[in-house]
């Protein structure tokens, strides 16, 4: 125990010792690096103050070098400037007096060429505005002779207009231009032979049909069964209801209307009191309208044409219904020269029938000859076959043997005598 105690106080000594030592250590590092940081202080010290006085002298150089480049500078530029100004102005003058020459040359070439120009789009302008005002004066002139001509037409066409209405007011010349129309429509259609004018259709009647439509009759006396056509053209009665309805005056209109309707009825009295004379004619005939604006407006009156059917057995047609008529009966007459011709037609087939019969029996008779020659030409070529085969036989033979070709001379002489026979 004594012994441990003595060796922990040993060990506790030569701790403090060794402590005591680096303490010792410390201190006088320290005590050094005080010096050195003193030391390092004044030579940082001393350096600034030196730098700062080379700073000083390095300002004081450049700004005294500057100054002097600045003055050589100056004086160089002063004395390139003043060699630059004489040059330029040189130079200056030189250019201004080419240019006023070459701007002197030019402008004395520009006032000549504008001369020229001016006197050629003078030139141009003269001989193009005399040509287009000969031109306009020309087309001028030629409007002036249209407007002449086309008032002179107008003219021409206000007198004709003018003669119209005066036919048209006529009552005698308007029929006459129905009949006109009429007459142009039948002949467009029909043959010549297939219509007749002024023809009296009734008997014991002094009354004459304007036109009368030729249709095939059965009777024996072969006489022609007539559809009468007769043209009327009530134009006032049409032209006062055309302008009371521009008006809008219905009661005039209606007036009109049946004004028109009374006179479209007594017409058609006519035709079936003067011209219907079954059977001599047809049990109805035609009351024709000019124009299809007054045919249209008849249809247009309730029952009208339904009365002048039933009662006074007249058909009222318009221009259209006219030709379509007129066609239809085209198509009859047509059919009805068929069947004339159907006895002729038949009696000429009938020897159609016979010659072809005939024509028959001669085929027949030439196709029998015919075989018969095509038998004999099929003999005589089997002949001819065998003939060769013998000749051939013979020609292969010597000379002693000779009683094959006797046989060939057999069968040539009936060969001989079997083309004699053909």
């Amino acid at each position: 125990m004594e012994l441990q105690v003595s060796i922990l106080l040993a060990v506790c000594t030569i701790t403090s010792l060794f402590i005591l030592i680096i303490y010792n250590k410390i201190r006088s590092i320290t005590i050094y690096n005080k010096d050195i940081f003193e030391k390092f202080d004044f030579l940082e010290e001393k350096f600034e103050r030196a730098l700062k006085n080379e700073i000083r002298l390095n300002r004081e150089e450049y700004s005294n070098n500057m100054q002097k480049m600045r003055k050589e500078i100056s004086e160089n530029l002063s004395i390139l400037l003043n060699s630059l100004t004489q040059n330029n102005g040189r130079g200056l003058r030189e250019i201004r007096e080419t240019l006023d020459t070459q701007i002197s040359n030019l402008r004395q070439e520009n006032e000549s060429q504008l001369d020229k120009m001016r006197n050629i789009v003078d030139e141009k302008l003269h001989a193009t505005l005399e040509l287009r005002l000969n031109s306009s004066f020309k087309q001028v002139g030629d409007r002036l002779d249209l407007v002449h001509t086309g008032i002179g037409e107008m003219q021409k066409m206000a007198s004709e207009v003018g003669n119209l209405q005066r036919v048209l007011s006529n009552i005698k010349t308007r029929g006459i231009l129905g009949e006109e129309q009429l007459d142009r429509i039948l002949s467009d259609i029909l043959a010549v032979d297939q219509y007749e004018k002024n023809v009296k259709t009734k008997k014991n009647s002094p009354f004459y049909i304007e036109f009368a439509v030729k249709l095939p009759n059965n009777s024996f006396d072969k006489k022609p069964l007539w559809l009468p056509i007769d043209a009327k053209f009530p134009m006032e009665d049409y032209e006062r209801i055309l302008d009371a309805n521009e008006k809008g005056d219905h009661e005039k209109v209606s007036h009109s209307i049946k004004q028109l309707e009374t006179k479209i009825k007594n017409f058609a009295k006519d035709i079936k009191e003067k011209y219907i004379d079954p059977p001599c004619t047809t049990d109805f005939g035609i009351l024709f309208l000019p124009t299809e604006g007054l045919y249209s407006e008849v249809l247009r009156i309730a029952g009208l044409s339904e009365y002048l059917r039933r009662e006074l057995q007249v058909v009222v047609a318009g221009p259209s219904t006219l030709v379509a008529l007129l066609n239809s009966l085209q198509m009859g007459f047509r059919t009805l020269a068929v069947e004339k011709r159907s006895d002729e037609i038949r009696m000429l087939l009938g020897n159609v029938k016979k010659d072809f019969y005939k024509f028959g029996d001669l085929l027949e008779k030439t196709q029998e000859k015919l075989n018969d020659a095509s038998k004999q030409i099929g003999e005589a070529s089997h002949r001819s076959k065998i003939i060769s085969n013998k000749l051939m036989k013979v020609e292969s033979l010597p000379q002693n043997e000779n009683s094959e070709f006797i046989s060939v001379n057999g069968e040539l002489n009936e060969h001989k005598e079997t083309g004699q026979e053909a």
